[in-house]
């Protein structure tokens, strides 16, 4: 046979086989692509959550972050003008909180009595301070910290001007032989300058808890604490692992009435998931504020357990303030 009979022969073939196609697909007609496609946000899974969320992606815009794991949230960045320090007290530390239209933020609200209060906690929670920097007019903050070897945490925790109330985190590595601290165990009594403080109730995952811390001094009862920031007592907890702030502070004020100057100090704390938290309390007494550190672990409930280190939860109704 010659070359062009071929041809001709293979082209009428192609056409019968596309013509075959074209009728077959209208006689099916379209594909329905709503079931087995790619898009499954509107599935739900196994467990539940509707989306088929995966727990490696990072929390939407819309999924409440806890305080102080981000150092940028909102529009707000908080940067440290070194993020490496040396070991040795009263070391300095500067930092800016620029805003979304990225200058250095100069003006903030006043809560407890100060504009910004400045957490630093050691990672393995062998040293913590709760300080309160001074901004100067190109809005640069600056203070003094004691700082030992090890990686560091610092929180700032603070309400720009015209914004919701945010804590941002930052991590500072201080130079220095390392010795590592002994894992932290449950701990529900602390003995700080001769005052022993006694902790006593449960956190649960997702739900207010009710926690009462008991001040006496040489076996006695500490019944004339002195306000500090405007309270007889703050409490600051931190998550486990990577740290998550909660900033609590106690039911009722000085001077309303009803409110004790000790010995006990009840707070009402909800934390966004179980595991192990340290909390850190401060008080005043005789003109000094001392620290009492506990570590507790925290029960899951039905609705509120969560093992997720990047749950959140609803700050709770009684003054709670988590870094928003």
């Amino acid at each position: 046979m010659s070359t062009p009979v071929k041809l001709v022969g293979f082209l009428v073939a192609i056409a019968a086989v596309f013509g075959l196609a074209l009728a077959i697909g209208k006689g099916v007609g379209p594909v329905d692509t709503s079931a087995g496609s790619h898009d499954d946000s509107h599935a739900e899974d196994p467990a539940g959550h509707e989306g088929g969320h995966d727990e490696s992606t990072p929390p939407t815009a819309q999924e409440e972050v806890p305080g102080g794991l981000m150092t940028s949230q909102d529009g707000y960045t908080l940067a440290l003008a070194d993020a490496r320090a040396r070991a040795g007290e009263d070391r300095p530390l500067t930092f800016t909180i620029s805003g979304p239209d990225g200058a250095p933020v100069t003006e903030y609200d006043v809560e407890h009595e100060k504009r910004l209060h400045l957490i630093a906690v050691r990672r393995d929670f062998t040293g913590f301070q709760h300080v309160h920097p001074t901004l100067d007019g190109d809005g640069t903050w600056t203070t003094e910290l004691d700082l030992t070897p090890g990686d560091w945490r610092v929180f700032a925790d603070f309400k720009a001007t015209g914004a919701e109330a945010l804590t941002l985190g930052a991590d500072l590595a201080v130079s220095g032989a390392y010795q590592p601290g002994p894992p932290a165990e449950e701990s529900r009594t602390a003995v700080v300058d001769g005052y022993e403080v006694t902790l006593d109730g449960d956190l649960t995952a997702g739900a207010d808890a009710k926690l009462t811390l008991s001040i006496s001094k040489d076996g006695e009862p500490v019944t004339d604490l002195q306000p500090y920031l405007g309270a007889y007592g703050h409490l600051v907890a931190l998550r486990g692992g990577d740290l998550a702030y909660l900033h609590v502070h106690p039911d009722g004020t000085p001077g309303d009435g009803t409110t004790e100057p000790g010995p006990d100090v009840t707070f009402y704390a909800a934390v966004p998931s179980a595991g192990t938290y340290h909390l850190y309390l401060d008080f005043q007494h005789d003109g000094v504020v001392r620290t009492a550190a506990f570590t507790v672990t925290a029960g899951g409930s039905g609705d509120g357990d969560s093992t997720d280190p990047t749950d959140s939860s609803t700050p709770s109704e009684h003054g709670e303030h988590s870094g928003h």
